[in-house]
Formats: structure tokens, sequence, C-alpha cells
């Protein structure tokens, strides 16, 4: 699908006026540094903003937002003064492949691309004004409808050969990376859960519910945002080609209150499995592998508080009952 560029973009060598360089946000900065690819771009940051303002044709950038965890987000404007967005994120397995979903959509549901670079792993994209989180809304279950109904738009089929990695091959890894995590992190919980997860992990992988669709393994409230084109449009995706449940296993965690009861859960896993149109056992289930998946990837991050964790943990043996 062809990129739509933006006029402005057309003058990018005509623009060489200085412009101040802001440091990555705390938590950006922890994160990259665990990799050589992120400590490189720490060290040389002021250059490689100041290039790929040349290259994008950006009269201003502005200081990153705050509250990011793995990419260098910071408001900026075109030449023409057009209010834009600009992002640097690692090339990794989960974020090399943003710009190519935010293409297929083609700001139908989602921001719209206008401009990209590989080297680094950069992109221009559409701001959404006011930009507000469907996760401030102040009616909990018509943020549920909203979020489905962008869900919905989002997840399309895809042609073969798949432009993204499977969800099927997330899982067959989730099947040995579970048990083997959770033996080296000193077995922090219920092994019941971890051996509940790896299984259906490895179930899932062999049996596969349905063709596979464009999903995105990071879609919560706090990624779709009020704008001015649409009511409601999706940011940050993180894209894999596989079932539409695997969607629901991180909407359902970040839906669920700090202490959810048996019964919400019920009706949380009933109402996301009704307007997406899922069957209710595939929507508890990934939840059920995300859940333990987040605990032992917690595990691992510098910036993970112990209280996350317990969360994560209760959560997981509350969908395991759920589910029994």
């Amino acid at each position: 699908m062809p990129l739509i560029l933006h006029p402005a973009a057309a003058r990018i060598n005509t623009y060489r006026s200085p412009v101040a360089i802001h440091p990555a946000p705390e938590q950006v900065a922890t994160s990259w540094s665990g990799s050589e690819e992120g400590r490189e771009l720490l060290r040389s940051l002021p250059a490689v903003l100041a290039d790929l303002r040349r290259r994008f044709g950006l009269r201003t950038v502005g200081a990153p937002w705050p509250g990011g965890w793995v990419g260098y987000v910071a408001p900026a404007d075109l030449l023409d003064g057009t209010p834009v967005v600009l992002k640097l994120s690692l090339s990794d397995d989960e974020h090399r492949h943003e710009a190519d979903a935010l293409a297929v959509w083609n700001g139908d549901g989602a921001a719209r691309l206008l401009d990209r670079v590989t080297e680094p792993n950069a992109m221009v994209i559409e701001r959404l004004e006011p930009g507000t989180a469907l996760l401030d809304h102040p009616d909990g279950d018509e943020a549920v409808v909203i979020a489905c109904g962008v869900l919905r738009r989002l997840q399309r089929p895809l042609p073969h050969p798949l432009p993204f990695a499977t969800v099927t091959a997330l899982a067959a890894r989730y099947a040995t990376w579970i048990p083997e995590a959770y033996e080296r992190y000193g077995r922090p919980f219920d092994p019941g859960l971890a051996t509940e997860a790896a299984a259906l992990s490895a179930a899932y992988a062999a049996e596969p519910d349905g063709p596979p669709h464009l999903v995105n393994r990071d879609f919560h409230l706090g990624n779709v945002l009020a704008a001015t084109r649409e009511p409601w449009l999706a940011i940050d995706p993180k894209p894999l080609a596989g079932e539409r449940a695997f969607d629901t296993g991180h909407l359902l965690r970040d839906l669920t209150s700090p202490t959810p009861t048996p019964g919400e859960l019920r009706d949380l896993v009933g109402r996301l499995a009704e307007l997406l149109d899922l069957a209710p056992d595939r929507v508890c289930g990934w939840a059920l592998i995300r859940s333990v998946e987040n605990v032992l990837w917690l595990k691992d991050d510098a910036l993970a508080r112990p209280d996350w964790i317990a969360w994560d943990v209760a959560l997981a043996a509350a969908l395991a009952r759920l589910r029994a």
C-alpha cells in the first residue's frame, strides 16, 4: 500500500535552523539502556533527533511526553505548521513493524502515518487532539463499547504471505518460555498457573481460532485517544497476524478493577466476547496467558513494582478459577 506523505516532506533538505534537543524520559532511558541499540541511541540522541528533523522536514520538535516506556514520542510541527508527532523507537521484534501496521490502516481507526524511516526506526504520525485517553472516559461501560468498536475496525484479514510475525509462533514460544522463566525466577507463584498458561499457549499455537487478522499485542484504553478527525483513534500498535481473540488478552487486563470479583470477571469476559463476536473461553484463556506472561516479564523489569506483579498473579488465579 503506498504511503501518503505530507507535502511539506518535499522540503526536508531546505531547513537547517537549530532546535533544542530534549533528553529521553527516565523510563525510556532505562528501557533503552538494556540493549546495545538503545545505549547507542542514548549516546547519539542529539545528532539522531537533529537528523530526523531534517529528513522529516520538521519546523519544531518539542519536549517528549512523559509517561512512555519504550519510545521517544514528542510533539512536532511540519514546515507549514501542521501539528504532528515524532516517534523514535528501537527496532526490536515488538516495535519495528509499528509503522507497517499504521500504513495498513491508513488512518481507518488509527492515527495516520505521514512518513517513516527504518534506520533509525522513526516515524511522523498525525497528532490526535485533544488526545484524551479512553482510559479517562467517565463512563466505564461506554468505554468498553468504544474500545471494542475501534478494535473491530482494526482487526482485518491479512493476505498471504503474512506481513507480520504470527500469534501462533508467539504462543509456541510462550509454551516453552513460561515454564523456563518460572523456574529461572524461583517459582514466584502457584505452579498450577504457569502450567495452565503454558498448556493453553501450546493449544492455541496448534489450533488457532479462525484465519489470521491484523492484531495488536498492546491494545488497551490508554492507546485509544480522542481526536477531531474521528471521535476515537488508536495509536502505538505492536502488530501480529493471528486470531482475533488475542487482542482481548491485554484489553481485559486493562479493564479489570484492582480487586476483581468472579462475577465481575465473568461479566467482562462475556461482554468482550459479545461485542467482538468471540468465544468466551478464548477471551478468558488469552487473558490468563497474558497475565502470567506479564508477571514473568515484570520480574526482569527494573521499573516494575511489587504491587503490579501481585495484581497480575491475583488476576491470573481468578481467571483460572473462572475457566474451571
